[in-house]
């Protein structure tokens, strides 16, 4: 998973400055709840300029000709709570997209300007290009789709775009109707759902996914995001999803852009401090200022007050709408949030560390993985080999099926860097591995402990869950994403005598890293137990 932008990242690169600033000379809209409703240029807020500018970034080694292979990212993805202005923000990027200069149009050389009337607008606009600055230019033929699961979910972005449209100079350019926006040369904007069928897979240049939060496949959403991406794909075209957290078991498409591993995808994401209560009145205040920051015409204690009535029922949803965080509903196990507040990464000392390990291995469709954790409670993921890969290993890369031999490497390699004092794994499918390690390493440092116990896997899993959440504990880990993943998906499956085990919130939701993280600190509590946290002086001869 590629880290998402929260609001740190440096904007210095070539960019389409010319962009927002077209934006703001032709998109206008009246205030909300002010005296005057005149309506006003569409100023963007600091984290909508951000987004635009990063949207728009150039390559450097562009050239003139050149569609979605010009920028930086191929289409991106905008994460921000409910009401931050997501909407207006993208209807303006919409109509920049219909008739704007959104395309690169080549190097600035100074003295060169955008000038509107050359377009067809009679506004009289004209941007004057820095030398070396990016220049852009309209599509000669654009074909936009506004999508979302509903056309009452589409509004959020179509109506403040027609009103753009009436209240400014772009009434020129676009003529506008209940379903669609006609544009100059045959062009036109389309509203599209999972029920126009018909609309999906045509050739367009631009896509607002609104809301992919909640494109799942049981609302046929997914489908329609892969189509439309292949009508994208053969325009050269691109696009924005725009969304509120999402629930983790839903598996949305929201969820696989943001955990995609491709690096030609735009993510915003600011997320609230970690370790913050949501529940609690002070920290959620806290985090409100924090994910609203910069939207100007929120008033927080509005927010707060639909907050806390959400609380009462669906918890979890409040939590993704108003605080901005990625928190499951029923079932969750341990809170992403809290787990990655634990992050503390350290540079690993291979001299002789004195560590256990947690093993979980799988063969075709499940990961395996191995996790270690130090006894003085800091966990990491190991690496092994030459190129020193980390300790996890998914079917998918290694021709489906899971590379034993590179698995054994990695366990001899582990056992001579560190000291393991003890290693639980769990047998099933790696029986005569575990056989092999022990005969080699010996069995009382590899002990095979079976996950499918009941007793004994609640009680595990309760240990590491109130380790990291207790306020005094040491515990510690290396911030590993695959695993703060495999931790976010892992839900609670109830047992008799009020107990639970583990299970996947899907069946392509994994867990395998937090099984290892759980047998490790399983390891560890019991190596201390037993008094191997120190190592013993030996005794010298003659005594």
């Amino acid at each position: 998973m590629v880290a998402a932008d929260d609001g740190a990242w440096p904007l210095d690169f070539p960019t389409l400055y010319v962009v927002p600033d077209w934006i703001a000379q032709h998109c206008r809209l009246r205030s909300v709840g002010g005296l005057d409703d005149t309506p006003q240029p569409f100023e963007m807020y600091d984290w909508q300029l951000r987004c635009t500018a990063q949207f728009y970034r150039v390559r450097p080694e562009a050239e003139v000709g050149q569609l979605s292979t010009a920028f930086h990212y191929r289409r991106g993805q905008i994460v921000a709570p409910q009401k931050s202005g997501k909407g207006p923000w993208t209807a303006g990027i919409t109509a920049a997209e219909a008739v704007g200069p959104v395309l690169f149009a080549g190097w600035a050389k100074g003295g060169e300007r955008y000038d509107c009337r050359a377009r067809g607008c009679g506004c009289g606009w004209v941007y004057e290009y820095e030398p070396g600055e990016p220049m852009g230019r309209p599509w000669t033929t654009p074909l936009l789709q506004i999508t979302a699961t509903s056309e009452q979910q589409t509004d959020n972005v179509y109506l403040p775009l027609q009103a753009m449209i009436r209240s400014g100079p772009l009434a020129e350019l676009m003529r506008v109707g209940e379903e669609f926006i006609r544009l100059p040369n045959g062009g036109r904007i389309d509203v599209v759902t999972s029920s126009a069928q018909s609309r999906l897979g045509n050739p367009i240049t631009f896509a607002i996914q609104d809301e992919t939060g909640i494109w799942t496949d049981t609302n046929k959403m997914t489908k329609v995001a892969t189509t439309q991406r292949r009508g994208l794909a053969g325009m050269s075209g691109r696009s924005l999803e725009t969304t509120n957290a999402w629930d983790p078991s839903e598996n949305a498409v929201a969820q696989k852009t943001a955990e995609t591993k491709v690096t030609d995808v735009y993510r915003f994401h600011r997320l609230p401090p970690g370790g913050l209560s949501f529940t609690n009145k002070a920290e959620r205040r806290r985090i409100l200022q924090h994910v609203y920051r910069g939207s100007h015409h929120i008033d927080l204690d509005a927010i707060d007050g639909e907050a806390v009535e959400l609380l009462e029922k669906e918890p979890a949803e409040a939590e993704r709408f108003y605080g901005n965080r990625i928190v499951a509903g029923m079932g969750t196990w341990l809170q992403q949030d809290r787990w990655d507040a634990r992050a503390e990464p350290r540079e690993v000392a291979d001299e002789r560390l004195r560590i256990v390990l947690g093993f979980d291995g799988s063969d075709v469709d499940d990961w395996t993985g191995i996790r270690a954790e130090t006894l003085d409670g800091w966990q990491f993921t190991p690496t092994y080999g030459p190129d020193a890969r980390p300790t996890i290993w998914d079917p998918a890369d290694w021709d489906g099926q899971v590379p034993r031999l590179e698995v054994d490497a990695a366990m001899d390699e582990l056992f001579k860097r560190f000291e393991v004092v003890r290693m639980y794994g769990d047998p099933p499918y790696w029986e005569t591995e575990m056989d092999a390690w022990a005969a080699r390493f010996g069995e009382k440092r590899v002990v095979r402990w079976y996950t499918q116990r009941v007793v004994q896997m609640h009680a595990a899993c309760e240990r590491l869950l109130t380790d990291v959440t207790k306020a005094d504990s040491p515990f510690r880990h290396d911030g590993c994403e695959t695993t703060s993943l495999h931790i976010r998906n892992a839900r609670k499956a109830a047992r008799p005598s009020n107990r639970y085990v583990l299970r996947k919130a899907s069946v392509l939701q994994k867990i395998d890293l937090a099984i290892c993280s759980i047998l490790a600190h399983e390891a560890a509590g019991d190596a201390i137990a037993a008094g191997q946290a120190t190592k013993k002086r030996r005794r010298a001869r003659g005594f």
